[in-house]
Order: C-alpha cells, then structure tokens, then sequence
C-alpha cells in the first residue's frame, strides 16, 4: 500500500487542510504552560546532555499520535530494528546501512554477515580522536615547525554540508583552536578566495572523498596542492598539510598523502548520513575532549 493510500496519513492530511493554517505558535505556548516540557527531551550521555527541542514546531498532541501511528504503519520500527542488527536494508546495492555504529557508544556488537564490525570502527575513531588532539593542542606541525592555525576542508555533499552543519551550529561553544573553513564549489574563484587569506605554512587540508574521484573534490584539492608547493617548494611537504577522509589507499598515496594520514570509513556508512568525517573539522572548532 502506497503512502498516500495509508488510512493514517489520510486522517493527517485531513487534520492538515482543516487546522494547519490556524495553528499560531505564540497563541500555544500561552494556552499549554508545559508546552515545552510536553515537545522535548533530554538524552543522557558520558559527555553532557543533548536537548532535543521540538515545541517550536506547528503540532498538537494530537498530530504527535498521528505522526507516532504513521510511523508504525509505514514499518518504520522494523526497519530500525534491521538497521541496528545489520540487516541489508539498502537493497538497491545489497548493502547494511551502519552509519549508526560509528555512533554506537555502548560498544554493543553490530553484526554484518557474521562479523562484528565494531572493532575496526573503534580503531578509527581512536585514530581520529588522537589526530584532532595533535592539531588542536599545537603538536602536529607544518613543514617549518609551525602548529596549524586554519583547516580547510575540500569536499561536496555530505562531506561538505553535514560537517559545516556541525561546526556552525557548535561555533559558539568553541575553546579556540584553529578556524574552519569549506570549499565545495568547483568554481575556482570559491578556493582562490579561501586561500588568500590563509598561510600555507600554517594551514592544513582535509580531502574528503570515500572513491578519491569526485571531480568537483580532486579538482579543488589539486588547486589547494598546487597553491601549498607554490609557496613550500617543496612536494613532500605535502604529506604534513593534507590528510584524506578515504578509502581510495593507492589513489590518496598518489596524491601525496601520507596513508597514516587517510581516515578510512565504509560501505555501510556514507557520509551524506554518517557524518563521521566531523570529528575532524569539529575537532577544531571545539578543544573539549568529550565533545569526540
């Protein structure tokens, strides 16, 4: 049964055309006192508490029920639950869909096919977290021994626009560190304007780019590289101010990356959803440990 064939979601477009356009947000807030409390939660985490405020939204209790039976008819709970046991939900290609486990701080194990692919998310994650300490705490050095002050990230869709998400919504809560920086556009004058403003002795780049053939990415990264052995002279200085979020091995090495420098993430785990590669650029916004 198609969606708009659902009794339920018939029932909310109905509700819809009769109510929707006499909603006033300020009118429910001082009818409902715990309109608040009633449209919000608080998750409970290691590192903080993270509000989920969703009362600002045109809805009633009785959307809310609506939306929740909605959800249940369209089989939305048995889809997550084949999701977090590694189901291949993704059935256009046959694949798991685990962006999830890059978020699995229980440590519970995510079985695909029989393997637990826990561990080797650990193992990443623990690489990130380590790199984001060396750039953001001043060890990890340029070519002439200075710590990084500005990183650029080179990448398109959801290696450009989750990330920027991020660190634009924590801005505030920056500690200091090096600024933040997106190229996305393949217009070269979007990548000419960044990088004249910045010092490529103190500047470090991230290639994000799971095949390491996105046009619009390679093309930015190799006017990025260009620009850095312009002033470093230098093409082995490379491996010190581009690191790639990858798993294209032989192709990062190509490039000049050094391979210790290419955090790896997965099939199961596109970055349009994952947004793994952000510990990286929020690493650099935001000094605190717990934040990773």
């Amino acid at each position: 049964m198609g969606l708009t064939h659902d009794p339920i979601f018939q029932k909310l477009e109905k509700w819809y055309h009769e109510h929707a356009l006499h909603l006033n947000m300020r009118k429910m807030f001082e009818e409902d006192k715990e309109r608040f409390h009633k449209f919000s939660t608080t998750l409970k985490t290691d590192h903080g508490d993270i509000l989920i405020d969703y009362s600002k939204n045109l809805i009633t209790e009785d959307v809310m029920k609506m939306l929740v039976e909605l959800g249940k008819s369209r089989g939305i709970e048995a889809a997550r639950d084949k999701m977090f046991h590694g189901d291949k939900i993704n059935f256009t290609e046959g694949r798991a869909v685990l962006h999830v486990a890059l978020r699995n701080r229980s440590n519970h194990p995510i079985m695909v096919d029989g393997h637990d692919v826990m561990p080797e998310v650990n193992k990443v994650l623990e690489k990130m977290k380590g790199f984001c300490h060396k750039v953001r705490s001043g060890e990890w050095k340029g070519w002439t021994g200075k710590s990084i002050t500005d990183v650029v990230n080179v990448g398109i869709g959801g290696s450009d626009l989750g990330p920027l998400m991020v660190t634009e919504a924590l801005k505030n809560y920056s500690k200091g560190g090096p600024r933040v920086h997106y190229v996305s556009n393949i217009d070269g004058t979007h990548i000419a304007k960044t990088l004249a403003e910045l010092n490529a002795e103190t500047t470090l780049f991230i290639v994000a780019s799971k095949t390491f053939t996105t046009q619009e990415t390679i093309t930015n990264a190799e006017s990025a590289k260009e620009w850095f052995i312009e002033h470093a002279k230098d093409k082995s200085a490379v491996a010190k101010h581009f690191v790639a979020l990858s798993t294209a091995g032989p192709l990062v090495k190509a490039f000049g990356i050094d391979p210790d420098n290419m955090f790896g993430f997965w099939d199961v785990s596109a970055s349009t959803f994952s947004l793994g590669e952000v510990t990286v650029k929020a690493g650099s916004h935001q000094r605190s440990e717990s934040y990773i």
